[in-house]
């Protein structure tokens, strides 16, 4: 039992290495969460820092993900919900960075990793529905949403057994959590899109 304990503790530490934050440090020497909209995630590197930045954060923010789940089958020796607990914890890490005093992203690239591994091809259908909601809308978040929300009834559906489709569920709570605002400026119609220039525009990153 202590061992698969070391890798969930491991994961969230690994999922609090917040590569927007420490991007944004090593190239223009400010905090991100001050900039854009405030968030720590790969859509705000692309408005604060440019393409070239916001790549490279989007891909780690996905390796952590990968990582984690990875250390979960090894240190949980094969066991489902090892698995998916590290990789909840990565993206629990995330979101809440105990080395950024807990401001983090909303996970979304971080929770593509780990399903990646998790659960593959559930994963790419949610991810593609995802890509074309945003290119339709332009909306990151709503893309977001889409990808959290459909991840439980592919993964169900696709018929993985009960600790994928539980993670599956707790993602989509934290997605929801962590896109409230979100949410309530899609229902208003206030929601801006990507590309948008105004301060404080939320994203899904």
């Amino acid at each position: 039992m202590f061992t698969p304990i070391v890798g969930i503790v491991a994961s969230y530490l690994l999922g609090s290495v917040s590569f927007s934050i420490l991007m944004a440090k090593w190239l223009k020497k400010i905090d991100i969460r001050q900039h854009g909209s405030g968030n720590a995630g790969a859509t705000n590197t692309l408005r604060v820092l440019g393409k070239g930045p916001a790549l490279a954060v989007f891909l780690l923010d996905i390796a952590k993900g990968v990582a984690a789940v990875l250390i979960g089958r090894w240190l949980g020796d094969g066991e489902a919900w090892v698995s998916v607990l590290c990789g909840l914890a990565a993206i629990v890490g995330h979101n809440w960075p105990v080395f950024f005093r807990f401001k983090g992203g909303k996970g979304i690239a971080t929770t593509i990793g780990a399903l990646a591994v998790l659960t593959f091809w559930p994963a790419l259908i949610a991810g593609l529905a995802a890509i074309a909601t945003i290119a339709v809308t332009r909306y990151v978040s709503l893309g977001s949403l889409v990808f959290a929300a459909l991840l439980p009834i592919l993964i169900g559906a696709f018929g993985y057994d009960a600790p994928y489709v539980w993670g599956a569920v707790a993602v989509a709570v934290l997605a929801i959590l962590r896109h409230r605002k979100n949410i309530v400026k899609l229902v208003k119609g206030t929601e801006n899109k990507l590309g948008g220039n105004k301060k404080g525009e939320p994203h899904g990153a």
